[in-house]
Order: structure tokens, then sequence, then C-alpha cells
């Protein structure tokens, strides 16, 4: 985490996002420009405690999870780094527009959408590993094109 962790951001679950970029190309009006938000700020650091409360719950038996060995559990894995110079304190997102001309509004709630993400990542550890190790290379997945 940067600094103390105290960054601000707007955090929108991605299906939430393609919903709304459904709804801006199908009703929006052309030319006019929509700011997608979640209505979600939060600090970085409530988010990543948040995910090590997730994690806590969703992967008990995992060697960093809470024990009487590890009392803090995954939250002993945070580390803060220095802020880069220039670092933003906080991105704010005014999404009134999408939502008093569209009728959009995300159908997630930050709570829902970061769980959601969470068992996302855990259920998918063979691509997450991919992106570690470097071997994905941003190729396509799903349908090949013909060659």
């Amino acid at each position: 985490i940067y600094g103390d962790g105290s960054q601000i951001r707007d955090w929108l679950y991605v299906e939430d996002h393609a919903r709304a970029l459904v709804e801006v190309v199908t009703n929006g009006k052309v030319g006019e420009t929509y700011n997608i938000g979640g209505h979600n700020e939060r600090k970085n650091i409530e988010v990543v405690n948040c995910i090590c409360e997730i994690l806590e719950e969703l992967v008990a038996d995992n060697p960093h999870a809470r024990s009487k060995d590890n009392p803090e559990g995954f939250s002993a894995l945070i580390t803060y780094v220095t802020d880069r110079p220039g670092h933003d304190v906080r991105y704010a997102i005014d999404a009134s527009k999408i939502e008093k001309e569209l009728g959009w509004k995300p159908q997630e709630t930050f709570e829902t959408g970061i769980r959601k993400t969470v068992q996302w990542y855990l259920e998918n550890e063979a691509w997450w590993q991919r992106v570690l190790d470097g071997s994905y290379q941003l190729e396509r997945l799903g349908i090949q094109a013909d060659k």
C-alpha cells in the first residue's frame, strides 16, 4: 500500500462497468460523455483490510490465515511503500449524469462486488499464476481468430 493507505478511490465491480458501457452504447446520446462510477469511495487500506477479512473467511486453511501462531492473519502480509512523487490522494467520479439521464446505477455494492472479485481470483489461480510468472502475454482468450 502506498504511504499510509489513506488514498481514496471509487470502486466499481467489473460487471457493473460492462453493464454501464452497454447502457451508454444502446441508450446514450451520441457525442455525450458519461462518467461511470460506483458511489463506493474507500481508502486503499479499507479495501485491503476488507480483502483480508474475506480471505480469512474463504481460505481459513491457508498458512497465512489467522491462527494461534499468526494472530494477524492475512493482514500481516500488508506492506507499506513510499508514495511516488505527485501521487494523487483521491480519485473521484461524479456519476450523477449517467444515473439521471440513462437511469443506470451499479447493481453491486462495494461489499458484494469485492467478495465476487476475491472469489473469482480464488477460483482462477491458473490464470493469475501465469500473470505472476510472466507466461501470460496478453494473448486473446476465447474464440481463436481464423488464420
